[in-house]
């Protein structure tokens, strides 16, 4: 572990110039990302504002009925500068739900829909601006499958894809421009009241070590992070093609 070295301003700024070749490559100046108030969008939006402008980057809020800490979000997009929308996806999932009720109610499957219809609302608005659709989640999350299929995986290209939960605060205070307590704010599912490593019962702190150094250095908590990165490794992989012409 001693052999780690993570320079947070130097990784900061090569994630700007990457966000920004890769705009250049794929012919796009707008970014639009959606922000829950938590570490990994603020992040992710406040990298976009440096490589891009703010003036190319929107923020969108979607609370699904009610959202207890909007209040963040708001405070994110005017701390970085960008425009910011707010769409309340809430009516959107009681339609859903209603026009499926035929179907046994599944509280997994239902819990999992607003992600879903988080992404469909982003690429809609994405795609009526003309803009790209950033992805905000990190590695560790990604590892452990703390994520959604066709929801929050889904995404044109994301900045922290390759960095652990840890690295990504660690990022974010090297970003003045962010208020310091949302960049280290407790992570939560906004929907449980518990925060995400209760709801995983595994620490982040673990996960990092687990995927830097092969072992947090307590087995027990290695296996149940390889079993859940095992068993959510699908969500990680582009659903296979079955062709019978080989």
């Amino acid at each position: 572990m001693e052999d780690y070295n993570f320079n947070a301003e130097a990784v900061r700024d090569r994630l700007v110039a990457m966000i920004k070749e890769h705009a250049q490559q794929y012919s796009f100046d707008r970014v639009v990302l959606g922000i829950s108030g938590g570490k990994d969008s603020t992040v992710a939006a406040a990298l976009c504002a440096r490589a891009l402008g703010k003036e190319n980057v929107i923020g969108v809020m979607l609370p699904d009925q009610k959202q207890a800490d909007i209040a963040d979000s708001v405070r994110v997009c005017e701390s970085i500068g960008i425009q910011n929308y707010t769409i309340n996806i809430g009516e959107i999932h009681t339609a859903l739900l209603a026009a499926a009720e035929e179907i046994p109610f599944s509280e997994e499957s239902n819990v999992n829909v607003a992600p879903r219809l988080r992404m469909t609302t982003l690429r809609y608005v994405a795609q009526a601006l003309g803009a790209r659709l950033c992805g905000t989640g990190n590695l560790s999350e990604a590892t452990v499958g703390y994520c959604t299929k066709d929801g929050d995986t889904s995404c044109d290209f994301n900045p922290l894809g390759a960095l652990t939960s840890v690295e990504v605060v660690e990022v974010g205070k090297t970003l003045p421009e962010l208020p310091r307590e949302l960049v280290e704010k407790t992570s939560n599912d906004g929907l449980s009241g518990k925060s995400d490593e209760e709801k995983l019962g595994l620490k982040y702190s673990d996960i990092h070590k687990y995927i830097r150094f092969g072992t947090c250095g307590d087995a027990d908590i290695d296996e149940k992070i390889r079993r859940k990165e095992t068993a959510n490794m699908h969500k990680r992989m582009r659903p296979p093609i079955l062709n019978p012409l080989v």
